[in-house]
């Protein structure tokens, strides 16, 4: 079956099967859009995409996928420093970026191919094999700068297939989310899922609670943070009662958000987990009963347990804390150009190792207890290494020393907050200043300047004194 089967196959020319903002077009359409794209890709091996909130961007991503090219997905709030690591690192080729756009291109020495929407071809591209590299997705770790993730055609297809096996997912469906195209979430299951398992798409842009009311469909994506908004909005989620699942990934779900959503809405969320490295891998079912901070079962294929600090085995008993390990065909193919990174990520005989702790009980539902360590901050919906923030905020004239936690957030489920010893800097420059060098979402949301850092004997930081401090 092709990696993108409905589009591929689809004759549906319904004028807004796939909306994005307030453009449409039918997935007949859209096809003939994205070949045109392939059209023009092809030779090429790897491609960065703008990876904006349009409808340009679908077009682009699809139209790569069609001609076999890679995809590096290139958040729009990236910073310099993030944006050149992330084109030099993939080797990326040329950029997709909007036809309006094209002539300034990316700012960098490499080629910009213009998603243009007043073409379109009915090229017929043969199906790449199912083995080669559909995306390479940049993920924040604990230290340095992102790594690239490689995700394989057959990969993307076991999570879509999964997922549709989880949550009944068919055409039949119209798919309703407001998330960023540059990762898993928006993305692979955002886009992605339409075009493999059919349906309508309407992507809100901004993921405010009136957008999603006003939607009508059957199926929702969101993060804590657009639902803990929506729940805080009643008209808003009470307009969501006619909907037939809403799905909350990326990070936990408040346990009272959930009882929110389920007054308001008659809907117990959908909650699943996964990483970029791995898809989706564990979820709650469409067809069972849910239970609130539990991230359900694995899903067909996926395997999972849970190992002490030794790497020994733990029971399944709800009460035994563990790192969760996983293995299936959803996960990647490794990380790109880091063969120690992804040695150190998978055991001898080949489970990867999540970093989270979890509990499992004995009916195979899991929870995810929290981080195995302090440095991966999840915020709004973002995972967000503090080791990069820190390097960021040591760039700046008069840092001598920056420590970077997430604390806990009402809204956010984690705040990037910093401390940060220095000569003459001020708060609100720091801010600003990592704003600029990173994604938006990155920057600190406060800075505390300190005369020092807690350290140990070692004199390594003692992140759990600053966020309990």
């Amino acid at each position: 079956m092709r990696l993108l089967h409905w589009l591929s196959e689809s004759t549906d020319e319904r004028p807004d099967a796939v909306r994005v903002d307030d453009r449409a077009v039918s997935w007949v359409e859209l096809r003939r859009l994205a070949t045109a794209v392939a059209d023009d890709l092809r030779g090429l091996d790897r491609v960065a995409v703008e990876a904006t909130t349009d409808l340009e961007t679908v077009v682009g991503v699809v139209g790569a996928l069609l001609a076999g090219t890679t995809v590096v997905p290139v958040p729009p709030d990236a910073g310099p420093m993030e944006r050149d690591h992330i084109l030099r690192d993939s080797a990326a080729e040329a950029l997709l970026v909007p036809a309006r756009d094209a002539p300034r291109g990316g700012g960098e020495a490499l080629p910009s191919v213009p998603v243009d929407l007043s073409r379109r071809a009915d090229t017929v591209h043969p199906e790449p094999d199912p083995a080669g590299t559909a995306l390479i997705l940049y993920t924040s770790g604990t230290t340095g700068a992102p790594k690239g993730a490689v995700l394989s055609r057959r990969a993307v297809a076991a999570c879509l297939d999964g997922l549709a096996d989880a949550w009944d997912w068919t055409p039949e469906d119209q798919l309703v989310h407001g998330l960023p195209l540059f990762h898993v979430h928006g993305l692979v299951l955002g886009v992605l899922g339409p075009a493999r398992l059919g349906g309508r798409l309407h992507h809100v842009g901004r993921p405010k609670p009136q957008r999603y009311a006003q939607a009508a469909g059957s199926l929702y994506f969101g993060v804590p943070t657009v639902w803990s908004r929506v729940a805080a909005d009643p008209d808003a989620a009470r307009a969501l009662r006619s909907a037939r699942l809403l799905v909350s990934g990326s990070a936990a779900l408040p346990a009272g958000v959930f009882a929110d959503l389920a007054a308001l809405t008659g809907h117990r969320v959908v909650e699943r987990y996964g990483m970029t490295e791995t898809l989706i891998t564990v979820s709650a079912r469409a067809d069972r009963p849910r239970r609130p901070g539990t991230v359900g079962l694995p899903l067909p294929g996926v395997r999972t347990r849970l190992v002490d600090e030794q790497g020994g085995p733990l029971p399944a008993d709800g009460t035994t804390m563990g790192e969760l390990q996983v293995c299936g065909p959803t996960l990647f193919d490794g990380y790109l150009h880091r063969p120690e990174a992804d040695a150190a990520s998978r055991t001898p005989d080949g489970w990867f190792r999540t970093g989270d702790v979890a509990t499992i009980d004995p009916d195979g539902w899991h929870r995810i207890v929290g981080r195995a360590a302090t440095d991966l901050i999840k915020s709004g919906g973002y995972r967000i290494g503090a080791g990069e923030v820190e390097d960021a905020l040591l760039a700046y004239p008069g840092v001598r020393e920056a420590a970077v936690v997430g604390v806990p957030h009402p809204d956010l489920g984690q705040q990037v907050t910093a401390y940060v010893v220095g000569d003459g800097v001020r708060e609100s420059e720091l801010i600003d200043f990592v704003a600029r060098q990173l994604s938006a979402h990155k920057r600190p949301r406060q800075v505390r300047l300190v005369d020092a850092l807690p350290r140990n004997a070692l004199g390594k930081v003692q992140k759990s004194r600053l966020v309990t401090d």
